[in-house]
């Protein structure tokens, strides 16, 4: 089991104080990362990481604007260690294919796949040291669309540029894998399925929520420690000849 440890390593999570972003920081710390928690607002990140701390983990806070990209790579580049980067932000518009205009669409692609690019580059000088791991989140509807029937009027509709951007984020994913592995530097994705906090849409969206789960093989939807376990396999050494591989953890959803 000492491949799974992840002691000593310095792991970097963006949009580390949501939904996703909680339970991925508590995995990796959990298996012994010092973690970085990053995201837009100072006080949330700083919240978690001493939520963290308290617990007896090793956290810090490392607030930022991943669609900043001068400002992102400068504060990652800066950084005297990083063995895990994992890129989970995903600052998105919603709207449908009606409503959202050209201009929220390419600002999700950038916040989405240019943000991992940037910070992905800016981390190669120092991961090449000790050799690293770059994780991305992904998503189900990277790969396969959205099911309007399930969505009807529900208001959670996927918008048009979000699965665009993901699948974008799977491509990258393997440019990177192939280009970075003679350089010690293993790049991989996660693609989630349906992840939502249940509890609030059982309250609110009872229906959308059954539909949901309709839907799914296992018939529910994911917990969000059910993420962290996949992301800290793909963190350390035993996955060590793993690298340019999409994990779906969605319940079996894509396998329809």
């Amino acid at each position: 089991m000492t491949s799974f440890s992840l002691t000593g390593r310095v792991a970097l999570v963006t949009g580390g104080a949501g939904h996703l972003g909680r339970s991925i920081c508590r995995g990796l710390a959990e298996a012994g990362a010092h973690v970085l928690v990053n995201g837009r607002d100072p006080a949330r990140t700083e919240t978690f990481a001493a939520e963290l701390r308290g617990q007896g983990h090793s956290a810090a806070a490392l607030p930022f604007d991943v669609t900043d990209s001068q400002r992102a790579a400068s504060i990652v580049g800066k950084l005297e260690r990083l063995d895990i980067l994992v890129n989970n932000a995903a600052p998105i518009h919603t709207g449908t294919i009606e409503t959202v205009s050209a201009s929220a669409f390419a600002s999700s692609a950038a916040g989405i796949v240019e943000a991992a690019f940037v910070l992905a580059q800016a981390a190669l000088p120092i991961m090449c040291v000790r050799g690293g791991s770059i994780i991305n989140i992904a998503s189900m509807y990277g790969i396969v669309s959205p099911d309007p029937g399930i969505y009807g009027s529900s208001g959670f509709n996927n918008p048009p540029q979000y699965g665009a951007a993901k699948a974008g984020l799977i491509q990258l994913t393997r440019y990177l894998a192939c280009h970075l592995a003679p350089q010690g530097v293993r790049v991989n994705a996660v693609s989630p399925g349906p992840f939502p906090v249940r509890e609030k849409l059982a309250n609110e969206q009872p229906d959308f929520l059954a539909a949901l789960e309709r839907k799914v093989p296992m018939r529910r939807v994911g917990r969000p420690d059910e993420l962290a376990g996949v992301v800290v396999f793909l963190a350390g050494d035993a996955s060590s000849y793993v690298t340019g591989a999409n994990i779906p953890v969605d319940g079996g959803w894509t396998a329809w």
